[in-house]
């Protein structure tokens, strides 16, 4: 379900040219806790179908994206609205946690209108 971005042009293509909205899981395989909100956001990409895509993002395959966005923690996990970033949190958490960091929601009604 979640898009790989492991280099710089994927993640050009799949987040920054997306023509909806794109929630970013910045991990890595060592990482406890992001193997713990991965099946929350595959939760939130699969109630969303065709409204969000989830890109998955292994700071250590790529790491100049994880410093252009100051990714200093992992999991970190960014909402990308017309290739910006419009929110940003940090930690495991469940997924309505995740939605209401990110206001999910409303950027998710501003994109229909």
């Amino acid at each position: 379900m979640a898009v790989t971005a492991d280099d710089p042009s994927t993640f050009a293509t799949e987040v920054m040219a997306s023509e909806i909205p794109v929630i970013v899981d910045f991990w890595a395989p060592w990482c406890g806790p992001c193997r713990m909100v991965a099946p929350e956001l595959d939760k939130i990409a699969s109630e969303k179908v065709g409204s969000v895509k989830l890109v998955k993002v292994d700071v250590d395959k790529n790491p100049e994206i994880a410093r252009q966005y100051q990714v200093f923690s992992i999991p970190s996990i960014g909402l990308f609205v017309d290739g910006k970033l419009a929110g940003m949190t940090v930690g495991a958490k469940p997924a309505r946690a995740i939605e209401e960091s990110l206001k999910l929601s409303d950027h998710l009604k501003s994109a229909i209108n």
